[in-house]
């Protein structure tokens, strides 16, 4: 079957807005700032077969990996998904990222009609009747504040994945409509704030449903046959944009080698390797020599290497192309096992999704810049800036003479930076950049949630690389702890700065400090810290890479 541009461009917004609209459901319908606020979260939609057919503009470490937990599921059940099932899983060697980043995977039928739950008001979600027709699927991933652990907030610098948190393999949330309330009462005994994550994983089984709905509507709005050619059409035409892209690239090998500062166990550097191999319309990307496998938690499953290299380039397609599974079609992907960009189990790994990702993207933006320097802006920030603090919020005389007993908090975040000078223009300042796609917690929110006041907010001045244009400036941002409490710190480019291009000057390193009584005191860039009610965590984050040489 053949299509128009014009419908082609329909159906491509069409399946965009289901994820859009997942989306939405899931933001309003969450309890934590992480997602309502930070919006840390991904939703997307993939045809019968698993293949991820369209993303929503949410959080690219999560969507590119998102495929493989869709896999994961579909395989695991091996044809036993019945209508109104929910698969939830967070197992990072299963298609998963870290353990903090839940799953969850819904097959869609064709709906002939609806039935509502048998439960009542307190059951799950409202299920199709179906003819048997599965259709797709639909999965929406939310990074929960805690999934248990050795360290409040579930993001420690551990020796093995076990200290991480609450690990969850494919299993049956829901089924047939009905919540499992042993698997998720298991859950909960295991996580610091059971409420909090009550309500957020009921917002994604609710964002599924929406979007379990949306494609069966359309479905038989526009039957099956025309829905399932669009997904073909959708694939092929990013497969075929992707390889028009490769074959205007020079054929070439280009490599480039960056470095993590440490893993948080030992201060060795932690060196990453990529080999681009471009030929015609098609590229190998190898990541041998990268160093093996750490000790602490910097690792990276295969997903996360995956999601990087489908991320950067997406990146260059532009943005008409659809956000499919056609990208990778031409691109070989090389991860050696056992090295840390495809650790084995059980490595440590809740730093690898957000701190490795983004030396993965550095080191293929810099192998990609000597075939394409117009294309390729100076290093980024290079870090999330990972801050997890948690505890008890304090309550008054009065509170515990009522009864009333202290509640334990979670508070998870990740801090902007510079981004990286482009080859036409500065850039930007004080934003998220590559892997990641949060908004900040606006200070009002956080200081009605949590035990914790914001001191000081703004950006980090001159923290960018000079150059004929200057990299991005990084950020201040001081959190007073009203409480005592522990937090953990998973921060990069403490040591290493980011790349300028093209004579383009290093950005600033950056800088984590604990302030105790007016004294400032060095912090490593990961670790976990015991504070006092009153200390002052000040994180000063890393400015991007400059472009060029500034003009005498």
């Amino acid at each position: 079957m053949t299509y128009d541009p014009i419908r082609l461009e329909i159906f491509k917004h069409l399946f965009a807005a289901i994820a859009e609209e997942m989306g939405a459901v899931l933001r309003k319908a969450s309890y934590s700032p992480n997602i309502k606020e930070r919006r840390d979260f991904s939703c997307a939609v993939f045809d019968g077969q698993g293949r991820m057919i369209a993303q929503a503009a949410h959080i690219p470490v999560h969507l590119g990996s998102m495929p493989l937990s869709v896999k994961a599921a579909v395989d695991h059940f091996a044809g036993d998904l019945r209508p109104g099932d929910v698969v939830v899983l967070n197992d990072p060697f299963q298609g998963g990222t870290h353990l903090p980043d839940i799953t969850m995977v819904s097959p869609v039928f064709l709906a002939t009609e609806h039935i509502k739950n048998t439960q009542g008001t307190k059951g799950g979600p409202e299920v199709f009747m179906v003819d048997g027709s599965l259709i797709g699927y639909v999965a929406s991933r939310a990074h929960h504040a805690d999934v248990g652990g050795m360290t409040p907030g579930s993001m420690p610098v551990g020796r093995e994945i076990f200290q991480e948190g609450l690990i969850i393999p494919p299993v049956k949330l829901v089924k047939a409509g009905r919540m499992d309330q042993d698997i998720l009462n298991l859950i909960l005994a295991n996580v610091r704030t059971p409420q909090e994550r009550r309500g957020d994983l009921s917002a994604q089984i609710a964002a599924n449903q929406r979007g379990a709905d949306r494609l069966a509507e359309m479905v038989k709005r526009y039957g099956l046959g025309e829905v399932t050619g669009a997904e073909e059409q959708l694939l092929a035409y990013t497969e075929r944009m992707t390889r028009r892209l490769i074959e205007s690239l020079p054929d070439g090998i280009y490599r480039f080698t960056d470095r993590l500062d440490n893993d948080g166990i030992g201060d060795q550097s932690v060196p990453i390797t990529v080999t681009l191999t471009i030929l015609g319309e098609s590229v190998k990307v190898d990541f041998t020599g990268s160093a093996l496998q750490q000790a602490g938690s910097v690792n990276a499953v295969y997903a996360i290497t995956l999601s990087a290299v489908y991320y950067v380039f997406r990146c260059l397609l532009g943005l008409d192309v659809p956000n499919n599974s056609g990208c990778l079609v031409p691109i070989e992907v090389i991860a050696p096992p056992g090295t840390v960009v495809n650790a084995l189990f059980p490595s440590p790994v809740a730093g690898g999704n957000v701190e490795t990702s983004q030396r993965i993207v550095d080191v293929l933006l810099g192998a990609l810049a000597q075939a394409c320097p117009e294309l390729i802006s100076a290093a980024s920030q290079g870090t999330m800036n990972n801050i997890t603090i948690g505890g008890h919020a304090p309550v008054s005389t009065e509170e515990r003479e009522a009864g009333t007993r202290s509640q334990p908090f979670t508070y998870y975040e990740t801090i902007g930076g510079g981004m990286g000078a482009r080859p036409t223009s500065d850039g930007p300042s004080a934003v998220h950049s590559h892997m990641t796609n949060t908004l900040n917690t606006p200070v009002e929110a956080l200081e009605y949630a949590y035990p914790l006041r914001v001191l000081r907010y703004e950006i980090r001045k001159g923290s960018g690389g000079d150059g004929k244009f200057h990299g991005g400036d990084g950020i201040i941002r001081e959190l007073q702890v009203l409480t005592d409490c522990q937090v953990t710190v998973l921060s990069e480019r403490r040591k290493f700065a980011p790349y300028g291009l093209n004579g383009g000057g290093l950005g600033m390193v950056g800088e984590n400090l604990l302030i105790r009584g007016g004294v400032e005191i060095p912090l490593p860039g990961k670790g976990s810290f015991d504070l006092q009610s009153g200390d002052i965590l000040s994180i000063r984050t890393p400015g991007g890479g400059g472009y060029g040489v500034k003009s005498s």
